[in-house]
C-alpha cells in the first residue's frame, strides 16, 4: 500500500469578514492526481497555498509526507532576480542530494544503510539528468533560457514558464500546480501533459482545462458546497462523468428544496390559521364551551410551531448554485448600416511581433474567427492590431462608423486593476486602476467615461448584475479583495458593458472556471455579436471546429 503524501484535517480558512474553507478533508496518496474545480472565489488558490503551507489553518491540520513544490499564479518577482538565479536556487535540492551521496561514497565509515539511502534519494531525483530535464522543460514550454535576463524584463506567461519548467524538474514528492495551462501554447501542454503522467508521487492540480482533467485525473474535487454544504470528491476521471454526476446532484438538491419550501408554506399557512383563530377565541357554535374551544385553538398554534421548528431543523440550505452567465442579447450591426466590413485590416506589421504581407483579416458582421498558434507567433499582436491598441509599421485598419468592439487581453486578471475598455476610435483603452473601488463603482465609472467619450449608447448599457458572472456581495467588495478569476469575470463584464458589435477574446478561458467556460462557449457559438478567438485551449477549439481558422506560423 502507498504511503500517504498529503493530508488535510477538518481544514477551515477564511479571510476577515469571509469563511473560504470549512472543516475540508482530502488525502493525497502517491500515484493519485487530484483536480481541484469549483466556481471563481470557491477557494482553489487558498486551498493550494494552505496545502503548500504558505497560509495557516484557522483550525484542522495538514500533512506532508515528502517534498512539496507548488507554482503559483501570481509569482512574486525579487528585486535582482534573473533567470539564471531562479534556475540555480530550483536544484538547489538536487545538488545537495547528489553531494551526500557523493560524501556518503568515498566515505569508509559510513553504513551500507545509510549509503543505500542516499543512493536512493539520488534514484528518485534522477539528479543525473537533471539539467537535460530543465533544459527540455524550458525549450518545449518557449520560455527564456537567457541567464542573465532579469525576471522583472519577462512578461507574467513567461516568468511563469521559467518557474514550470524548473519545479518539474525538481521531481518533488507532492507538486501543487495553479492554473498550468493558462500560459502555455499547445506543444508546451502536450509537454506537461505527458510529464504528469510519467512523473510519480502525488499532484494536485487546479485547472480550468477541460482536457487536460480528461488526460490526467484520477479523481475530482469540486469546491462548490453540495446538499451538505461541503466540497465533493468526485471518482470521475472525465470531465463528462464529473459533470454530469454535479448537475444530478444540483437537480436532487433543488428538487428536495422546492418540497421543502412548499410544506414550509403550508406549515405558515396552519399557523396563520391557528393564530386567527386564537386571536378571536374561534368563536364557537352557539351553545359550546368557549373556554374549551379557546384552548384548543392555543394548544393547536404550539403543535403548528413544533412542527415548523421540526421542519427548519431538518431542512437543506437554500440552494446556492454558481452563478449562471446570462449572456447579454448584442446587437449585430450599428443603426444605420449601410454595408461592408465592421472591421478590416489589411497586411498588418508590428515589428519583431507579427508580419502578415498579403493576409487582409475582414470581420463581417455576425461573423466567426479563430486564431491559431504557438506562443510568439503574434496571436495577441494581431487581436490588438484589430483593436487598433498597437501601432502598425505597415498595413492599414478601416473600423466601421459607430462599430462599438469589446476587447478582452490575455493578462487582465494578472494583477487587480488592469480592467479596461476599448475606445475604438481613438484607439486607446479607458482604464480603471483604482482598486479600492467596489466592482459596481468601478463598472459605473468606466461606463461614465465611455460615456463621456461618445463610445457608450446608453440604450444598450449591459447591467453588472445582470451578468450572472460574479455574485452581488462580491460587486460590493474592493476589486484588491477579489481572487484572479474573479478580477478576470469583472473584465469580461466591462467587455460586455457596451455592448459591442465586435468581440476579440484573447484566450478567453484563462482564469475562469470550467463551468463558466462551458456556459461561454455557449454564448460564442449564439450570439449576434462578430467574434474573433484566439486560444490555446484544446476543448474549445474542438468546440469551435467549424469556425474560419488563422493559422499563425511561428517566427
Amino acid at each position: 500500500m502507498s504511503a500517504v503524501q498529503l493530508v488535510a484535517d477538518d481544514v477551515s480558512f477564511g479571510y476577515p469578514g469571509r469563511p473560504v474553507l470549512d472543516g475540508f478533508d482530502l488525502v493525497v496518496s502517491e500515484g493519485d492526481r487530484i483536480g481541484l474545480v469549483g466556481e471563481n472565489g470557491a477557494g482553489k488558490t487558498t486551498l493550494l497555498r494552505v496545502l503548500a503551507g504558505e497560509l495557516a489553518p484557522r483550525s484542522g491540520t495538514v500533512r506532508r509526507t515528502g517534498s512539496l513544490a507548488m507554482v503559483a499564479q501570481e509569482l512574486p518577482v525579487d528585486d535582482g532576480a534573473t533567470v539564471g538565479s531562479v534556475l540555480d536556487a530550483s536544484l538547489t535540492g538536487v545538488r545537495a542530494a547528489e553531494q551526500a551521496w557523493l560524501r556518503a561514497a568515498e566515505d569508509p565509515d559510513v553504513g551500507p544503510q545509510l549509503l543505500a539511502r542516499a543512493a536512493e534519494q539520488v534514484e528518485r531525483l534522477a539528479a543525473w539528468d537533471v539539467d537535460r530535464r530543465l533544459d527540455e522543460g524550458l525549450t518545449r514550454f518557449g520560455a527564456p533560457r537567457d541567464r542573465d535576463v532579469p525576471l522583472a524584463q519577462l512578461s507574467v506567461g513567461e516568468r511563469y514558464r521559467v518557474r514550470l519548467a524548473c519545479r518539474l524538474a525538481e521531481r518533488a514528492d507532492v507538486l501543487l500546480l495553479d492554473e498550468p495551462t493558462n500560459h502555455l501554447d499547445s506543444a508546451g501542454v502536450e509537454h506537461l501533459t505527458h510529464e504528469l503522467l510519467t512523473r510519480s508521487g502525488a499532484l494536485v492540480i487546479v485547472t480550468h482545462d477541460r482536457w487536460l482533467l480528461d488526460a490526467l485525473m484520477t479523481a475530482i474535487c469540486d469546491l462548490d458546497p453540495a446538499m451538505d454544504g461541503r466540497p465533493a470528491l468526485y471518482g470521475a476521471t472525465r470531465y463528462a462523468d464529473y459533470r454530469f454526476a454535479k448537475e444530478q446532484m444540483l437537480r436532487r438538491w433543488a428538487a428536495r428544496f422546492r418540497a421543502e419550501r412548499v410544506e414550509a408554506q403550508r406549515l405558515a399557512g396552519r399557523l396563520d390559521t391557528s393564530y386567527e383563530n386564537l386571536s378571536d377565541e374561534w368563536r364557537p357554535p352557539k351553545g359550546s364551551d368557549r373556554n374549551r374551544r379557546a384552548t384548543h385553538a392555543r394548544t393547536t398554534v404550539k403543535a403548528v410551531d413544533r412542527l415548523i421548528e421540526r421542519h427548519t431543523e431538518r431542512a437543506v440550505a437554500v440552494p446556492q448554485p454558481p452563478p449562471r452567465l446570462r449572456f447579454p442579447d448584442l446587437p449585430s450591426l450599428p443603426s444605420g448600416w449601410e454595408g461592408g466590413p465592421l472591421l478590416d485590416l489589411r497586411a498588418p506589421k508590428v515589428a519583431g511581433r507579427l508580419d502578415l504581407p498579403g493576409v487582409r483579416v475582414e470581420i463581417e458582421p455576425c461573423s466567426r474567427l479563430l486564431v491559431t498558434g504557438g506562443n510568439g507567433a503574434g496571436k495577441s499582436t494581431l487581436l490588438a492590431a484589430l483593436a487598433g491598441t498597437v501601432g502598425l509599421d505597415r498595413g492599414v485598419r478601416s473600423l466601421g462608423p459607430g462599430v462599438r468592439v469589446g476587447v478582452l487581453v490575455q493578462d487582465t486578471a494578472a494583477g487587480p486593476g488592469e480592467l479596461a475598455a476599448l475606445d475604438p476610435v481613438a484607439g486607446e483603452q479607458v482604464t480603471v486602476d483604482d482598486t479600492s473601488l467596489t466592482g459596481f463603482e468601478a463598472y459605473g465609472l468606466l461606463a461614465r467615461r465611455l460615456l463621456a467619450a461618445g463610445r457608450l449608447d446608453p440604450a444598450h448599457l449591459v447591467p453588472l448584475a445582470a451578468l450572472g458572472l460574479l455574485a452581488e456581495h462580491d460587486l460590493d467588495r474592493p476589486l484588491a479583495q477579489l481572487s484572479v478569476g474573479q478580477r478576470r469575470r469583472f473584465a469580461l463584464a466591462c467587455v460586455l458593458l457596451p455592448a459591442p458589435h465586435v468581440l476579440l477574446l484573447d484566450e478567453p478561458t484563462n482564469h475562469l472556471s470550467v463551468g463558466l467556460v462551458d456556459d461561454l462557449t455557449q454564448a460564442l457559438l449564439a450570439t449576434s455579436a462578430a467574434v474573433v478567438v484566439a486560444t490555446h485551449d484544446r476543448r474549445m477549439r474542438a468546440d469551435l471546429i467549424g469556425w474560419p481558422t488563422l493559422a499563425l506560423a511561428d517566427r
